[in-house]
């Protein structure tokens, strides 16, 4: 399992070296979706009970941070209020 949560900055090549930055909401949005899309796609493969918890919780932890950038997007209005479904709380990246 790999998680693709970034807690240090972003590293950028540049022409004078490489710059380090804090990540966009934007950018730890889609890590977020992409992070979500693997817990669900391990969860689908998987067959033992124990694995199968661990996605569960997995899923949930990143439903959760997925719907916090959300939230701090929507606050920022950093978000198009279309792209916002608060029904599932996803985002239309």
């Amino acid at each position: 399992m790999k998680t693709l949560f970034r807690h240090s900055p972003c590293r950028i090549d540049t022409e004078d070296g490489i710059e380090l930055r804090k990540p966009s909401i934007h950018e730890e949005l889609l890590q977020a979706k992409y992070a979500l899309e693997n817990a669900y796609s391990g969860f689908d493969n998987v067959t033992d009970p124990d694995l199968i918890d661990c996605y569960i919780y997995d899923v949930n932890a990143v439903m959760k941070r997925y719907k916090y950038l959300i939230e701090q997007a929507a606050k920022r209005k950093l978000l198009p209020s279309e792209t916002y479904d608060e029904t599932y709380h996803s985002l239309t990246l």
